[in-house]
């Protein structure tokens, strides 16, 4: 069976593409637990120890309110930077987990570090004829231990569970609400036709901007409303991917309605 590294599996998109192809590939799981020791030469050795056939890395610190720059710049940018240099050399496919966090306020530059070391990331893995994929805002099953970087739709629904009224930011900021199940569906058609696509950024996602009341309003949760003096300093009040930025033959298959409605059928058994 060939064998394929994904990182991250521990976590959100990770674990569900672990199980979309652990019965097609012999995977060697890569996670944070790896720079307890030196993750230069673990890397390494796998490289010249198997033949890999591709890397899916989505593994990294999702935080986007961490102030720590040694911490993430280590593993979003140097360890993103090793892996794309391994794969360069041996000639293997690299799928990289992007964000649309990289076009930050202005459309253009980051706005917080959290977007910087995603994007110096993802100009190596491109520079390397690598693929990366700038997801925009990604909800769906497997998002329990995300904590604060959980999505609003699993926030809200456990807020609301618990008894708490769920409160949202005014201004109607919108959001372009990926469901994980086109996360996945971009990754795989990304390997799959890996030469006609490497060397380029992509966008995933639904190609519409809606707002948090919506996602509430669809899930019959009741909401109020934050103060303004409450919203973080770079926030993003709007993202939308481009649909001429998407990988040419793929398309999302879920608008908001039908990623909620399929989200509650899991939601209301957790």
């Amino acid at each position: 069976m060939d064998k394929i590294i994904i990182t991250g599996t521990k976590g959100f998109i990770g674990s569900n593409l672990y199980q979309s192809l652990k019965d097609q590939y012999s995977i060697i799981e890569i996670n944070e637990d790896i720079f307890d020791f030196d993750y230069r030469e673990i890397l390494q050795n796998i490289f010249f120890n198997d033949e890999i056939k591709g890397v899916f890395h989505i593994g990294a610190c999702s935080d986007t309110l961490e102030t720590n720059v040694n911490y993430m710049m280590l593993v979003n940018y140097e360890f993103t930077k090793l892996l794309s240099e391994l794969c360069d050399a041996f000639a293997v496919p690299l799928i990289y987990s992007s964000s649309a966090a990289n076009y930050g306020e202005n459309n253009i530059h980051p706005s917080n570090l959290y977007g910087w070391s995603k994007y110096v990331a993802e100009d190596s893995v491109i520079k390397r004829s690598g693929i990366a994929l700038r997801y925009f805002n990604v909800y769906g099953p497997g998002e329990e231990n995300k904590g604060r970087m959980s999505s609003v739709a699993y926030q809200m629904f456990i807020k609301n569970k618990n008894g708490e009224k769920p409160m949202l930011f005014p201004n109607n900021p919108r959001r372009d609400f990926v469901y994980v199940k086109d996360i996945i569906s971009a990754n795989l058609f990304a390997f799959e036709n890996y030469t006609s696509l490497c060397g380029y950024y992509y966008d995933v996602g639904c190609g519409t901007a809606r707002s948090f009341e919506d996602v509430l309003d669809l899930m019959d949760i009741e909401y109020g409303y934050h103060h303004e003096s409450l919203i973080p300093k770079g926030y993003q009040y709007y993202t939308c991917s481009m649909k001429d930025n998407w990988m040419k033959g793929w398309e999302p298959k879920y608008q908001l309605e039908d990623g909620i409605n399929d989200y509650l059928l899991y939601l209301n058994e957790y």
